[in-house]
This record gives C-alpha cells, sequence and structure tokens, in this order.
C-alpha cells in the first residue's frame, strides 16, 4: 500500500511537471512562430504591402483573409501568383487587372511553406498601433497629431505574457493542491500502521532538499532558461536603430498630402538635389516661398503654419519684405537616419536605378508631416537588391559592356541588383 501510494505521490509531481514544460514550450512556440511571421512579412513584403488600408506599391492588407476566397488560396497566391493566374482563377486575374497588370514577386523557392503560413497567420492577426519612440528620444509617435508606429510585435508579446502569467497562477495552484493531498496520504499510511503523523516542514526546506537531489535537472533548467534569454537578448539587439512607424512633431506642419497628393507638386521640386547627390536634401524657406508669397493661409492650417515659414525666413507680409536679421531658419527633424557607417546614394537609387520614392519611404502622398514606414535595416536592403531588376539594361551606354556580359552570363534570367554586385559589403560599409 505504501509503494502504491508513494507511487501515486510520484506520479502526480511528475504530470504537473510535465504540464508545466509542456505549456512552456508551447508559449514559446506560438512566440517564435509569431516572431517569425514578422520577421518574413518585414522582410519580403513590407516593400510592397502595409498591414493597414494604405496603399504601398501593392494593395494595403487590412482585412485581406475576409476578401480572398480562402487560407489556401492565399497561400497559393503568394507562393506563385504566376502559376495561380495561368491556372484560370478568375479571382487572382481580377487582382492583377485591378491594380494595373503590376507583377507581384513569386515567393516559390524563396521561403518556405512553413515560412508563407507564418506570414498569413501573422496578416491574420497584425498587432495594433503603438507609440513609437524617435531615434533622437524626442516626441513620440503621436506627439502633435502623428500617426502612430507600427508597433509590429508589441502587442502579440503582451499578451503572450499574460497568457504565461495565468498558466503560471494554474501551475501554483495545482502545486499546492497536489501538496496537500501529498500530506494526507501520507498521514492516512502512518495511521494505517499507528506511527507519528508527518510534520509539513514548508515550502522552503522541500525546495531545499529537491534542488540538492535534483542537479541534474536544475543544470538543464538553467541551460534552457540561458538559451532562452539569450534569445530574447539576440532579438532585442536587432532592433536597436530600427524605427518603423517613426512619425515626430516637425517645427512646421507641412503636409505631403496637400502638397505632393492633392496638388501634385513633383518631390523633386523640393528635394532638389536627389537626382545628383548622396543625399535627396532638405528644402530651405526660400523654396517655401517660392509659393507662399502668394499663399499666406493653407488649406487646413489657415495662416498659422505658412506665418511660421515668414517667421523663420524673416518676411513680412504686410511690406512684402525681407529682414535678414530677423531669419532664424527652421529645424526639422530628420526622419531616416542611416547609421554612419553606410554609404548611400539618392543618385543611384532615383537617377540611375529608377527606383520610385514611394518603395523606401511609403505613400508620401497620403501623409502629413513624414514618417518612416521601412525599417531600413541591412537584411531590407538586400532582399531588395536581390528581387529589384536592373533598370536601363538596354539604354546605357556607359554600362553597355557589363550588361552584355551579365545577360550572357544570367541567360534567360532577370538580371537583378544582387547579380552585379549589390550585395557585397565593400558596396555600402568602407
Amino acid at each position: 500500500m505504501t509503494t502504491t501510494l508513494a507511487g501515486k505521490i510520484r506520479a502526480y509531481r511528475v504530470s504537473a511537471g510535465l504540464l508545466f514544460l509542456f505549456c512552456f514550450f508551447c508559449l514559446s512556440f506560438s512566440s517564435a512562430y509569431a516572431e517569425d511571421g514578422a520577421k518574413i512579412f518585414k522582410q519580403n513584403c513590407a516593400v510592397c504591402h502595409r498591414l493597414d488600408g494604405q496603399i504601398l506599391t501593392g494593395p494595403g492588407l487590412a482585412g485581406v483573409a475576409q476578401r480572398v476566397p480562402s487560407d489556401d488560396w492565399m497561400f497559393k497566391w503568394i507562393k506563385d501568383n504566376n502559376a495561380l493566374r495561368k491556372s484560370g482563377d478568375a479571382y487572382a486575374n481580377g487582382i492583377r487587372a485591378k491594380y494595373d497588370n503590376k507583377d507581384m514577386t513569386v515567393f516559390n523557392g524563396v521561403i518556405s511553406d512553413e515560412d508563407i503560413k507564418a506570414v498569413i497567420a501573422y496578416i491574420k492577426n497584425p498587432p495594433p498601433p503603438t507609440v513609437a519612440k524617435g531615434p533622437e528620444g524626442g516626441g513620440d509617435a503621436t506627439k502633435g497629431g502623428g500617426q502612430a508606429g507600427s508597433g509590429e510585435g508589441a502587442a502579440s508579446t503582451t499578451n503572450m505574457y499574460f497568457i504565461l502569467a495565468g498558466v503560471l497562477v494554474l501551475l501554483l495552484i495545482l502545486a499546492m493542491v497536489l501538496r496537500g493531498v501529498k500530506y494526507n496520504l501520507l498521514n492516512v499510511i502512518a495511521r494505517s500502521k499507528k506511527e507519528e503523523q508527518i510534520v509539513d516542514k514548508g515550502w522552503w526546506c522541500e525546495t531545499k532538499y529537491w534542488l540538492v537531489n535534483h542537479k541534474r535537472t536544475i543544470a538543464a533548467l538553467v541551460i534552457i532558461l540561458f538559451l532562452w534569454l539569450g534569445k530574447l537578448a539576440w532579438y532585442g539587439m536587432m532592433d536597436i536603430g530600427v524605427y518603423t512607424g517613426y512619425h515626430p512633431e516637425q517645427p512646421i506642419k507641412f503636409s505631403h498630402k496637400i502638397h505632393a497628393g492633392d496638388n501634385a507638386i513633383n518631390c523633386e521640386y523640393c528635394h532638389s538635389t536627389v537626382e545628383k547627390s548622396r543625399h535627396a536634401g532638405i528644402p530651405s524657406p526660400n523654396i517655401c516661398m517660392n509659393c507662399h508669397k502668394g499663399i499666406s493661409s493653407g488649406a487646413t492650417t489657415g495662416t498659422a503654419e505658412i506665418a511660421k515659414i515668414y517667421d523663420a525666413i524673416g518676411w513680412d507680409p504686410k511690406t512684402m519684405t525681407y529682414d535678414s536679421t530677423k531669419a532664424k531658419g527652421i529645424k526639422w527633424v530628420k526622419v531616416h537616419n542611416l547609421q554612419d557607417f553606410v554609404f548611400f546614394s539618392h543618385q543611384q537609387h532615383v537617377k540611375v536605378g529608377k527606383v520610385d520614392c514611394a518603395n523606401c519611404h511609403g505613400d508620401v502622398k497620403s501623409m502629413t508631416t513624414a514618417q518612416q514606414v521601412m525599417p531600413m535595416t541591412m537584411g531590407w536592403c538586400i532582399d531588395c537588391h536581390r528581387k529589384t531588376e536592373v533598370a536601363g539594361m538596354k539604354d546605357n551606354p556607359y554600362y553597355e559592356e557589363l550588361h552584355k556580359k551579365l545577360a550572357e552570363k544570367y541567360k534567360g534570367q532577370k538580371i537583378t541588383v544582387d547579380k552585379m554586385g549589390g550585395i557585397e559589403c565593400a558596396k555600402c560599409h568602407y
């Protein structure tokens, strides 16, 4: 009888331990799965799509799971949209026609089936917007009417912690119940043998006893904990310097939507050095005054914001004269910041590569003040170079010989940027 009861007690304890480990690994797996989906989406999809309703290069993905025929259809579309369209799928062909017959990247062979499923799970349950801190540590993403940052992964991580806390509470209750059962059973045995009743020595004494007699188990748990903390630290360091969603408050609430969107002013008019310099250039107040000498009231802000331009440049709208002694300049807050060890040239991308501004800066024509849409990480840049076909292969005599050799070497293939050295370390780091 004693052996049987003791065996049951051990079985209860083993069951509790296995339940804890099962819950821990399930939660870790689901968290990792969500993180993988977010990471894969950023690396492969965020160049063209946003999780809200805004159109970037491709359509916004808000509610896409309810619009498409099924999850299986979405899987086939992501994996090889060309094959799906060629099969005669009406919905697939309708999407392509709706977006000016633009081709979507084929991911068959680029990412695995499991990665595609992780992306679909991530798209179906996107995290809600959260406040995003900027690189200067200044204004937050919602300050001054700004839009919130994407905060991808923040909500899912918070929910995971709540679930884990709930599971730990349940396990604690279960442990207390099993502990009570254990002593009751032991005392039943003692009474049957007319032995002295067993006294509960308390949690701490039992814990010390368990630790001393289960050194291998403790060592295994410490190793698991160390690896888990190392993983958290690694992903935490990976996010250093990544400010997706950064939307600082600017000294003047300049609306890109009104200027570049409604009034269709070309980006190059204000950012005049974008085609001939590394930098796009920050417009001086003089460029603003080309129009605002005669336009003193804005469509949404009245005279308040335009008056700040006048004050910055020393312009008196009543006398229509400048006073250079009163000029202050405008201290714009930089939104897109690359590290000092990174070489990036707007001229190479915009003038030579024919890259649309929206590919890196998002749909600026729908923004108020500028915000960072893309992560601007090395992985994101490399992924773009691997997918982007080299523009001007036939109409650029300067690279005619190089293009001829590339066409021969990669016969029948698209000549993407990586094939002409676009992912060599020295191209961007020096």
